[in-house]
């Protein structure tokens, strides 16, 4: 049976989502989760359930990552659940490693457990985003605020790699998220990231704008892990407003509650698209393990889906399928670092 392993303090809403969560994923998708974090305290959450399987096991870890903890403070604890979860990857006791804790911390710890992948200087997070076209991968998304062009090449090379392996596509598009279509838009790292890339063997198409993001314009859409992150945190916001204006609106005018009425079963498929939830977390790509980070806010829905996501790229094999290409990709890539 799959383990997965799982950081029970992480998020604004541990232990009592991520526990709650963890138990939906053991009970409805088949596998062993491993509830990392201080022993007492996840005994006494799952003691509010009636578990109909013996598939949630505790690992012990007494220490507690806050989500705005430094990192300087993060390497002296040693017994964390995000170390711990980490090294249950790396000795193989799990074949994923959940956490919706401090992003920075998950990262940097992951990178310095697991390894980094040959030829990759910064990890990335790499999140699908639904689109007028189906989905296109945002990378980076909060793992790597401070880059190099090379770095962004990088980003790149793995987005494509993941959306050729585990999406199917083959030859993806790639573009240059920028405050403009034309080359000489942007700051330096766009700049000389937009020369770089148009170098490399990747299917690259230019830069496009933050409207262009759920256009479907590009299959992959590369950005710094700082523009990334704003970028993805203004989509959410945006939804979230529009969904509470209308909400609003419709509760005080008896016609648009009629129209609502007409328009639910829709508005609700609309909505789940956009649900952040219903995707768990993104990839932490460029690390040798898989390991996927959700949002901080992250309630039970969002962590039996960020397992079942998780799960799903144990299964298809589709990190070391990543791996594997990456290798060769990295050798076609040669020269463009710099």
């Amino acid at each position: 049976m799959m383990k997965v392993a799982v950081d029970a303090m992480g998020g604004d809403y541990a232990p009592r989502e991520i526990v709650a969560g963890s138990v939906a994923a053991a009970e409805e998708l088949g596998v062993e989760v491993l509830l990392v974090g201080p022993e007492p305290v996840l005994r006494q959450e799952l003691g509010r359930f009636r578990l109909r399987s013996r598939r949630i096991t505790v690992v012990d870890a007494p220490e507690l990552v806050a989500m705005d903890e430094d990192l300087l403070s993060i390497r002296h604890k040693r017994q964390s659940s995000i170390i711990a979860g980490t090294q249950l990857l790396k000795r193989g006791q799990a074949e994923a490693f959940i956490s919706m804790g401090n992003t920075a911390a998950v990262t940097f710890i992951s990178r310095k457990v697991l390894g980094s992948l040959e030829g990759i200087d910064k990890p990335a997070l790499a999140l699908l985003v639904p689109t007028q076209k189906g989905v296109s991968l945002l990378i980076d998304v909060g793992a790597s605020a401070n880059c190099q062009p090379y770095h962004l090449v990088q980003f790149a090379l793995m987005g494509s790699v993941f959306m050729e392996t585990a999406l199917g596509r083959p030859n993806p598009t790639v573009a240059l998220i920028s405050i403009g279509e034309e080359r000489n838009k942007g700051n330096t790292l766009i700049i000389n990231a937009h020369q770089e890339l148009q170098r490399s063997p990747l299917n690259f198409i230019g830069n496009v704008e933050g409207k262009d993001l759920f256009r479907g314009v590009a299959d992959v859409i590369v950005s710094d892990g700082f523009t990334g992150n704003v970028t993805l945190k203004v989509s959410e916001g945006v939804i979230e407003t529009i969904a509470a204006m209308a909400k609003k609106e419709i509760g005080g005018n008896l016609l648009a509650r009629i129209g609502f009425l007409f328009l639910r079963k829709q508005l609700k498929k609309i909505y789940k698209k956009v649900d952040y939830s219903e995707y768990g977390g993104a990839h932490l790509l460029g690390v040798k393990g898989i390991c996927i980070i959700g949002h901080g806010r992250s309630d039970r829905k969002a962590v039996k889906n960020a397992i079942r996501l998780g799960q799903k790229i144990a299964a298809e094999k589709i990190q070391e399928k990543i791996q594997d290409k990456m290798q060769k990709f990295v050798q076609a890539c040669e020269g463009v670092k710099g």
